[in-house]
């Protein structure tokens, strides 16, 4: 999978770079060879949506089971969101917690978002600077302490300092006003029912929360990234804005293209997210929204938590948490719907990997296949298909509502840099993966351990 599109060719690393995309016959004579076969050989994932947790919540999900799940589901790179760590990277403190936590824990790389909160704005400028690769901000309550959702005049400053030093914004497009509104929806019935759910997160508060953005958008000039859109009601403004030529881009689940609001039983809180699983109608809407181009991506938004918090013997949809594993899933889970509706490896290979490239500033150097990339390759079979067996997944907690399903696309190989970090089942015991972290500069530098501490490959701590 080339920029150029589908075809065959053989890739030459040299130095866990990408050397030359040529025939077979232009390889150098006694190179070691990896024969692909008739699988598809494309860039590596690039996921700009997971929240890893550690430090303060490790016991949801680390940066060693995150990265695992990740190498075996063929994703090369993450972008690790500023929640629900403790502390939350909304400070240089925190960040620097977030790099000593992942050091030699990663089998792929890993770059961080920073979080814009009320009254942290005077942090921004030193986060940046420390190489956080932009910033996310809750709209709405978020769920945890520790990462306060912003009002529209925080919004507002923040935006303004973003566009001072060029950096991106992800929001989490939901207004508290339409979700108050609905709270009556629960002394109507039972919490274990889905559709009491779905009725008290609104299509209104996504809506209305773009618009906002929208709006503040064309008043600051900063390049703004609605995360997770879920309801396909959102769509029109989106197309409008990009039409009149605002930097705003979208992205959408895997969840959201695959499950629909009719298919969930009662008492079912695995597929609980927010914003929630909407109607089939609605799901097919958002296929449509990545056709047109209105949807520029597809990330997962993997934010896992421990059984407990899920209250699956209550199956009470008011009290669990909001949150889809899926970060090992996530090509196939794509790949299985975009097959059903006509699309292609290379519109698989645009939404999942040089699109979030794009965002994360990583073009260049992840997202493609071409001279003078990272050697960050996937080698999946589109054609296989297999159940999702959850005891078999890597994330440190088993809970998906994949489990059962049948999915097309097994991922083979994974490489980083070159090196192979998945094979057969299994991630490689020596991890790989390096920290991504921009300077002042906006150069790119990946770096073993944090604050450029160099280190040697061998003895990661586990978890």
């Amino acid at each position: 999978m080339t920029p150029e599109g589908v075809r065959p060719a053989s890739i030459q690393i040299r130095d866990g770079k990408i050397g030359h995309v040529g025939p077979i016959n232009e390889a150098p004579f006694g190179s070691p060879l990896i024969d692909c076969g008739d699988a598809v050989l494309m860039p590596g994932i690039v996921d700009t949506h997971v929240h890893i947790n550690q430090p303060g919540r490790e016991d949801w999900e680390g940066f060693w089971t995150a990265t695992q799940a990740a190498a075996a589901g063929g994703i090369t790179t993450l972008v690790d969101m500023p929640l629900n760590s403790i502390p939350a990277t909304t400070t240089r403190q925190g960040l620097r917690a977030k790099t000593d936590m992942a050091f030699l824990r990663c089998s792929v790389d890993v770059g961080f978002w920073g979080g814009v909160v009320p009254g942290n704005t005077g942090e921004l400028e030193g986060l940046l600077a420390d190489g956080v690769l932009g910033f996310k901000a809750f709209l709405a309550p978020s769920g945890v302490r520790e990462f306060r959702h912003v009002e529209e005049p925080d919004l507002r400053t923040a935006m303004r300092e973003l566009t001072r030093h060029g950096a991106v914004l992800l929001v989490h497009a939901e207004l508290p006003g339409p979700i108050e509104a609905a709270a009556g929806v629960w002394e109507e019935g039972s919490p274990a029912e889905y559709d009491r759910y779905l009725r008290s997160r609104p299509d209104a508060a996504e809506v209305e929360a773009v618009a906002l953005l929208i709006r503040l958008c064309r008043e600051t000039g900063c390049r703004v990234h609605v995360v997770h859109v879920s309801s396909a009601e959102a769509l029109p403004l989106l197309k409008r804005a990009r039409e009149e030529g605002l930097p705003i881009t979208a992205e959408t689940c895997p969840h959201y293209l695959t499950f629909a609001a009719e298919e969930i039983p009662g008492g079912a809180v695995l597929f609980k997210c927010a914003p929630p699983i909407r109607s089939r109608e609605n799901r097919e809407r958002l296929w449509q929204g990545l056709r047109e181009g209105v949807i520029d991506l597809v990330a997962t938004d993997h934010s896992p938590c421990p059984p407990r918090k899920k209250k699956l013997k209550a199956g009470d949809f008011r009290e669990a948490w909001g949150g889809i594993s899926s970060l090992q899933l996530a090509l196939p889970a794509v790949w299985t719907g975009a097959r059903e509706r006509g699309f292609t490896v290379a519109d698989l290979a645009g939404w999942m990997c040089a699109a979030p490239a794009r965002l994360a500033g990583l073009q260049g150097q992840k997202g493609a296949i071409a001279p003078g990339y990272d050697a960050d390759l996937v080698i999946w079979d589109p054609e296989a298909s297999f159940v999702v067996d959850a005891e078999q997944l890597l994330h440190r907690h088993k809970l998906t509502p994949y489990a059962g399903r049948t999915l097309y696309g097994t991922v083979r190989r994974t490489l980083l840099n070159g090196e192979v970090i998945y094979e057969r089942g299994k991630v490689a015991d020596d991890p790989q993966g390096m920290l991504l972290l921009r300077d002042g500069e906006e150069r790119l530098h990946r770096s073993r351990g944090p604050r450029g501490r160099a280190a040697g490959r061998r003895g990661a701590g586990r978890e």
